[in-house]
């Protein structure tokens, strides 16, 4: 059996974290054979607006219910420890791992912004990208639009594969890796909307967190508004 090796980052808000993003993390654990991944909550969001976005802990803490039990799936408290923005760079620098051997994952929809992000371009320097595709919404154009991007910005790249799954190799030695998974069509803002007029979110969050989002309601009504029933007591 092949070792495993490497660590993958799964960064986001998670405001909150839904089974979308703990499928992703599951998928590319798997065909990348990763010791492990990480969910990494943004302590300070810089692209999100902080109405409406809960406390770091409650989502660090969302984060725990929702890998536990799960082998090779980890919920990192890294980005609690720093103050400021929680600027990608800045959070790869932390990670001792080589370009090489650490991982950052991300929708093809986002990697196209990455020239918009803070030192976003010097990424490759730092960690090897994992570029999974989805249908629908930003991540429609598909790899093309990847393999544009690179022809742009990091001309250098030295492209190791051109079929239905195209990779490149960066000078530091860091990939590009274009992955075809599954992925559930899950948004956070249509689980808060949900959450708010009292639906059932089976399937749509991990157990643990569904769970966790209906004991918990008074402190969730705080960022995301009131949950309709729960003041009468209608929660279970």
């Amino acid at each position: 059996m092949t070792p495993k090796q490497g660590v993958g980052i799964l960064g986001g808000s998670f405001n909150p974290v839904h089974s979308g993003h703990v499928r992703m993390a599951v998928e590319v654990l798997e065909r990348l054979n990763l010791e492990r991944v990480d969910l990494v909550p943004a302590s300070v969001p810089p692209h999100k607006p902080a109405d409406g976005m809960l406390p770091f802990d409650l989502r660090l803490g969302l984060c725990e219910l929702a890998v536990e039990g799960l082998h090779g799936l980890h919920a990192s408290p890294i980005e609690g420890e720093r103050r400021g923005p929680s600027y990608t760079c800045d959070t790869l620098t932390c990670y001792a791992s080589p370009p090489e051997e650490l991982y950052f994952i991300l929708g093809a929809g986002t990697l196209l912004e990455i020239p918009t992000w803070r030192n976003g371009l010097r990424i490759p320097s730092l960690a090897s990208l994992v570029c999974v595709s989805r249908g629908g919404g930003r991540d429609s154009q598909g790899f093309e639009a990847v393999a544009d991007l690179v022809a742009e910005r990091w001309p250098d790249a030295e492209q190791l594969n051109s079929g239905p799954e195209p990779s490149w190799r960066f000078a530091s030695g860091a990939r590009l890796l274009c992955l075809d998974i599954p992925r559930l069509d899950i948004k956070a803002r249509d689980i808060r909307e949900r959450w708010r007029q009292g639906r059932d979110l089976s399937l749509l969050v991990p157990p643990a967190v569904q769970r966790a989002l209906l004991a918990g309601w008074p402190e969730y009504s705080e960022a995301w508004g009131p949950r309709a029933g729960a003041e009468h007591g209608n929660e279970d």
